[in-house]
């Protein structure tokens, strides 16, 4: 608990440092999820307490996750993703750091769903490399509803799949993101 409440307000002096203006929002149960498909099995797990920042003033944008708060539907599959693969111990959090590129494109005063480009920095596994991601931002009563799909490629993160199991998880995974912002009133 203290882990995220520090968390929390590094996020939040990073992005907006002390003053709280209009165009600041932020969720604590962002939806991340990955699904991994092969011909001897699909693997898929959900993690519901992202914390998240936008910023709809200069486009900024943060995630921040634990990776242990993945749930897989085999809790087996749930130990052996943190303890063989994300060695979660080690590597607790992953973290995304960018900016959405096509801001005037986005009407964040304007009710309507727009596409949107986010380029910035992903951190998994302590290694961080520059993503390219587009998806839609969804404005709706001064609520925002921001959704992606990507491709991660494990070997980019250093993630080492056992050759026992290797046929089992896919090379490649795809990451969905399902984030619904409320206004930031700290």
């Amino acid at each position: 608990m203290k882990n995220r409440i520090l968390i929390l307000f590094v996020l939040s002096f990073v992005l907006f440092g002390f003053s709280i203006q209009k165009g600041k929002y932020h969720t604590s149960t962002g939806k991340i999820s990955f699904f991994s498909t092969t011909p001897v099995e699909d693997i898929d797990a959900v993690n519901n307490k992202v914390t998240s920042f936008i910023n709809t003033d200069d486009g900024g944008i943060v995630f921040s996750m634990s990776i242990t708060d993945f749930v897989f539907k085999k809790s087996l599959m749930q130990t052996h993703f943190n303890e063989n693969y994300m060695e979660s111990e080690k590597y607790p959090k992953s973290l995304f750091k960018g900016k959405i590129t096509n801001l005037p494109a986005v009407k964040f005063e304007t009710n309507g769903t727009y596409n949107a480009t986010i380029e910035g920095e992903l951190t998994i596994h302590n290694v961080t490399k520059p993503v390219k991601v587009t998806g839609t931002i969804e404005v709706k009563d001064k609520k925002i509803i921001a959704k992606a799909k990507f491709p991660v490629k494990l070997a980019d993160y250093n993630i080492e799949i056992p050759k026992v199991v290797f046929q089992k998880i896919a090379e490649t995974i795809e990451v969905t993101v399902d984030m619904a912002y409320d206004p930031y009133n700290k």
